[in-house]
């Protein structure tokens, strides 16, 4: 149902799940998504992006050893979570639309897939979920970072809109849809940090 609209941009509202997307007439296109990703600051050795990332990480490194095999899904140009997965000894994939486009890393199968800061620029979120439980090994894990939208957000005044690259927006009601939907055995929430356990 509609939601509100800002800067030009309308939002909907799913009733059931309460996630709050991007009118499909709205969601922009592939060029102007590349030339903002293509600005990104993402340098793996700066101190802060390494912190940001870093409850990820400890999650990947608490849950999972080297000999297990990973996904960065929606890696980005450069990734500070394979980076430092990778300088702990971990095998990971870097998988990117843009910039790593490599189809033949889907056909496998993995341990863990890592979603940092990516679930929220999907399209087609069905079709990505979908895709991601396909790509997970009986006992696997999904791992996402991403700002929940919850009650007490007012959506208007939430900075993490203002990206015109962030077109959907989970709410925690959201991820239990997801987990159900998918059929994930489990759901662990921390933070922004975000677990679905196949």
């Amino acid at each position: 149902m509609p939601f509100c609209e800002h800067r030009e941009i309308s939002y909907f509202k799913c009733s059931g799940c309460l996630s709050v997307f991007v009118n499909p007439h709205d969601l922009p296109g592939r060029d102007r998504e590349r030339n903002r990703y293509v600005k990104h600051n993402n340098d793996v050795n700066s101190v802060g992006y390494r912190e940001f990332v870093a409850p990820l990480v400890e999650v990947v490194l608490s849950r999972f050893n080297a000999s297990h095999s990973g996904l960065d899904y929606g890696s980005g140009r450069q990734s500070a979570v394979s980076h430092m997965l990778s300088h702990s000894g971990y095998s990971i994939a870097m998988y990117d639309p843009f910039f790593h486009n490599h189809p033949h890393l889907l056909e496998k199968q993995y341990d863990y897939i890592v979603c940092c800061e990516v679930i929220e620029h999907f399209h087609h979120p069905h079709r990505e979920f979908q895709k991601l439980r396909s790509m997970l090994k009986d006992g696997g894990e999904l791992i996402c970072m991403t700002e929940l939208l919850t009650d007490a957000i007012d959506f208007k005044d939430w900075y993490y809109k203002n990206d015109f690259t962030h077109v959907f927006f989970y709410h925690p009601k959201s991820l239990e849809y997801i987990r159900t939907c998918f059929h994930f055995s489990g759901l662990t929430v921390g933070g922004i940090v975000i677990r679905f356990c196949a």
